[in-house]
């Protein structure tokens, strides 16, 4: 009877003990401090940007057209062909111009025939003239008639040039080095004046065309550097503002931007792109220039359709602050409000935060 007293007093004993540790390291567990990372905004943090979507346009782009009516005898590109400057493309048959050349033909020996008679009457009437044979109104007249030969060669002459020029078109040529985009005729068609035939765009040289509200173009200047980034592949390239459009009357109140990109195979004109212009926001209640807080994305918490990011109080406890986000920049994405510029932010921490948890750095 005594050795089972004792066991019930010693199991007594050793359940209390075990209980009493359980639940102080319970309550050691749950006071022990969160180590987490805190990041605070400085000056390499606050980047204003202006983000703009468009697509890539070759930089240079000429429809190939001709200034004569003919059929096409042939035609020697296809699209995807690379051709030089001063390339043969298509030829062109010209009846009508055959028959001027002829006919230019004919007056330029018509005329110099009445050209050198001209002036070989001019010539003896002068020699008369000068020995007192002949008047000074049969030189006179002798003269005019040399001036009238000499003013009709030239208008043949000029008129054969005419024909010659018109005869180069008959021979279209590719204007620039680059690659045929677009082919609109076949070899037998009847070509007609101002009639695209082929389109060919510079290769290499590329323009990302964008176009910004008015409350962002002011800041924008020709030279600034450009962060491209072609949305089907996520290729980025940088770039530079070439030009800036200083009228909305035909963009539908959008301003036209041209970003000179740097070359990459991997770029083909027509291809959909965002950009990014980094400045520094202008204020709306003052003249002064503002940054823009931003921070990395994931140190956001999201909770249905809010969106916060934890602080740390003076206390040293967790506070999640709800925020409102902006544009996003890469990584990293822009505090509309909700955090302040200079205010620390947990960018991670070792274990699960909660809202007024403990948390040491």
């Amino acid at each position: 009877m005594k050795f089972h007293t004792l066991s019930l007093a010693l199991l007594l004993a050793s359940s209390t003990l075990l209980f009493s540790c359980t639940e102080e390291e319970k309550v050691t567990a749950q006071e022990k401090p969160i180590k987490v990372r805190l990041h605070k905004t400085s000056s390499s943090d606050q980047i204003g940007f202006a983000t703009a979507s468009g697509k890539l346009i070759a930089k240079q782009s000429v429809n190939i057209s001709t200034r004569m009516m003919g059929h096409i005898t042939y035609l020697r590109a296809e699209v995807g062909d690379y051709v030089r400057a001063g390339q043969s493309l298509a030829s062109i048959s010209s009846a009508d111009i055959q028959a001027k050349s002829g006919q230019a033909s004919a007056q330029i020996a018509q005329a110099q025939a009445s050209y050198n008679l001209a002036a070989k009457d001019y010539q003896r009437f002068k020699n008369l003239y000068e020995n007192q044979s002949a008047s000074r109104k049969e030189l006179d007249e002798m003269q005019a008639r040399f001036e009238m030969a000499k003013a009709g060669l030239q208008a043949a002459s000029m008129m054969k040039n005419e024909v010659n020029a018109n005869s180069r078109y008959l021979n279209v040529t590719s204007p620039i080095s680059g690659v045929v985009t677009a082919k609109y005729v076949s070899q037998g068609d009847l070509a007609s004046p101002g009639m695209p035939m082929l389109t060919i765009e510079s290769s290499g040289n590329l323009q990302a065309q964008v176009l910004l509200p008015e409350g962002e173009i002011t800041l924008i200047k020709p030279g600034m550097p450009v962060k491209v980034e072609v949305k089907s592949t996520g290729t980025q390239v940088g770039g530079t503002v070439g030009e800036v459009g200083l009228s909305s009357t035909s963009t539908g109140g959008q301003y036209m931007v041209k970003i000179n990109v740097a070359q990459n195979k991997d770029l083909l004109p027509g291809m959909y792109v965002s950009a990014e212009f980094p400045f520094k926001r202008s204020s709306k209640t003052t003249q002064d220039f503002q940054e823009t807080v931003v921070v990395p994305k994931s140190a956001l918490v999201t909770q249905g359709q809010l969106t916060g990011i934890y602080t740390v109080s003076k206390q040293k406890t967790a506070v999640l602050r709800w925020v409102r986000t902006g544009a996003t920049f890469g990584e990293q994405i822009e505090i509309l409000s909700g955090l302040r510029q200079g205010e620390p932010y947990v960018t991670g921490s070792s274990s699960r935060l909660y809202n007024g948890a403990k948390v040491t750095y």
